[in-house]
């Protein structure tokens, strides 16, 4: 390993190494360097919600791979308002907006309220994914008091505040209220209070039912007047000002976040500084994933793509792997890439064991990255690895009373297992999540070949021939024919079109394959190769 080789040589232990830079030359306590996420309880949770835990945690992990103790802290923003119904649930929900999620009835009839619904859904996922944390309720830190201090300071600084939202994004509404949401004794609503005057020596804020407009609809008020004891958790800080107050509470040193919040980091920041006294964490800012359609990933738009959806099709690891090969710049992200994800996954397994090799540098890099995808508990030797296509074609051709006696014959017979070796249970778990995919979907996710010209014109008179053919002898044919008029060793071509379809150099007979995972199917993953190179 080179000598400028820091941790395990990702982006993550450079980052880990940044905090430690920056908390040394702030001569704080080196104890335990926290780092945080927050947890949206306000609706499904999707792909995205798992990027802040999963980031947050890598760092956590190169922390402490740099020998200083870390830990995750998984804040659940359980006090949150409900500002929008998301896509799929009972319009009538709609008569709880501007009320705290904590205090919504859980729709599904499993959990104490709404919001503990939604936040379980993220945190099974950071379960299955194997990632550890300290878990906050935002509804029990403000009834036990955690944030007391840091409320006071700002409501008795709410002036400063105001100066510092106005300077940063030009909003005017904090020099003309208390960054501060109480509960209505009235009516139950969060959004609608408006907090004109905080009395420090009774800890006591007045405010005002007077409505407010979320996303167009008017939630009204109940006009009622009253005062709400800070102490009693019946209320809770904007978000123009929470992420500072909790920042400084629970001693929070680095916190990844998405560029869709970036205004409300950089105005907590300052908070945190300025008016809290504390120096904000280490930042480090990800762009959101999108949809195929260029539209973000999100729990009210109805696009929702959750870990569970992932989980049915994909391991935990090769998750972790779309969260943390990169950081920075958009994705767009679909179902669809899961194989291609699940592949990746074996490859980086593969270098890890040496079985296949690469640039020192980026080895180490490779090494550490697939040790990150395991939360730094990687398996002890090498797994049997089945491409993810060829193992959908074994699902779906094989009798459905004895599926795994069938797929076990073929590896056999392709080599990746030996005579007479069963299946292991990874295998068992790749079955059936192939079982799955072929029950839900029927696009091939092709894998990326650098094309000659000569098999670019072979794969494209190949595209012309298969619209025509029906029987799996005549496809064969039309393979080796397109290989021979293009000057192309027919055997090459059928190991070009293994590593297209199947990510593997070779597998069963083409013909049936085609067939078998429907002709159109193939002809769209062979034009997409084509265009693609």
């Amino acid at each position: 390993m080179s000598e400028e080789t820091i941790g395990r040589g990702t982006w993550y232990d450079m980052m880990a190494k940044k905090v430690i830079e920056r908390e040394q030359s702030l001569n704080r306590d080196m104890s335990n360097l926290r780092t945080e996420m927050g947890l949206g309880a306000s609706g499904f949770p999707h792909i995205g919600s798992l990027g802040d835990a999963s980031r947050s945690y890598a760092v956590t992990l190169a922390l402490k791979n740099l020998n200083c103790n870390s830990e995750l802290v998984a804040f659940c923003d359980d006090k949150d308002g409900l500002r929008k119904v998301p896509a799929g649930l009972p319009k009538d929900m709609e008569k709880y907006l501007g009320y705290s999620v904590s205090s919504i009835p859980d729709p599904f009839g499993c959990h104490e309220s709404y919001g503990k619904h939604m936040s379980s859904l993220l945190l099974d996922a950071l379960d299955k994914c194997g990632i550890e944390y300290k878990y906050y309720s935002a509804k029990e830190v403000y009834e036990k008091g955690l944030l007391l201090d840091e409320i006071r300071t700002i409501l008795t600084n709410a002036k400063k505040v105001g100066e510092i939202v106005k300077e940063e994004v030009g909003q005017e509404t904090y020099t003309e209220v208390l960054p501060f949401f109480a509960i209505c004794k009235k009516c139950g609503h969060l959004y609608t209070t408006r907090a004109y005057k905080f009395d420090p020596k009774t800890d006591k804020v007045s405010y005002k039912c007077e409505g407010l407009e979320i996303r167009g609809k008017l939630i009204a008020g109940c006009e009622h007047e009253g005062e709400v004891d800070i102490k009693s958790g019946e209320g809770k800080l904007t978000w123009k000002s929470e992420f500072a107050a909790r920042w400084k509470a629970l001693d929070i040193r680095f916190e990844a976040y998405g560029k869709d919040i970036a205004d409300s980091v950089r105005i907590n920041d300052r908070i945190c500084r300025e008016v809290l006294c504390f120096e904000p964490p280490s930042h480090a800012k990800y762009e959101m994933f999108l949809d195929k359609g260029g539209k973000k990933i999100s729990k009210s738009a109805g696009n929702v793509f959750t870990p569970q959806v992932w989980f049915q099709y994909g391991s935990p690891q090769s998750l972790l792997l779309l969260m943390l090969k990169r950081f920075v710049g958009t994705r767009t992200l679909d179902v669809s890439d899961i194989p291609a994800y699940m592949n990746e996954l074996d490859y980086l397994e593969d270098v890890y064991f040496g079985k296949k090799t690469a640039a020192e540098k980026e080895a180490t890099k490779l090494r550490g990255l697939f040790e990150y995808c395991y939360v730094m508990k990687p398996p002890a030797k090498p797994s049997i690895h089945v491409p993810y296509n060829l193992m959908a074609f074994l699902v779906k051709m094989a009798p459905k009373e004895c599926i795994d006696d069938y797929v076990a014959e073929k590896l056999q017979s392709y080599g990746y297992l030996q005579k007479g070796q069963i299946l292991d249970a990874n295998l068992k778990q790749r079955i059936e999540y192939a079982s799955n995919w072929t029950r839900d979907f029927e696009e091939i996710k092709e894998t990326d070949v650098a094309l000659t010209t000569e098999e670019k014109k072979a794969i494209s008179e190949l595209i012309t021939l298969l619209e025509d053919e029906t029987e799996p002898d005549k496809i064969q044919n039309a393979i080796f024919n397109s290989a021979k008029s293009n000057g192309i060793a027919p055997s090459g071509f059928f190991k070009t079109l293994y590593k297209i379809l199947m990510g593997a150099p070779q597998g069963p007979r083409l013909g049936p394959y085609v067939l078998a995972m429907g002709k159109q199917n193939v002809i769209a993953a062979l034009k997409r190769t084509v265009n693609k190179t």
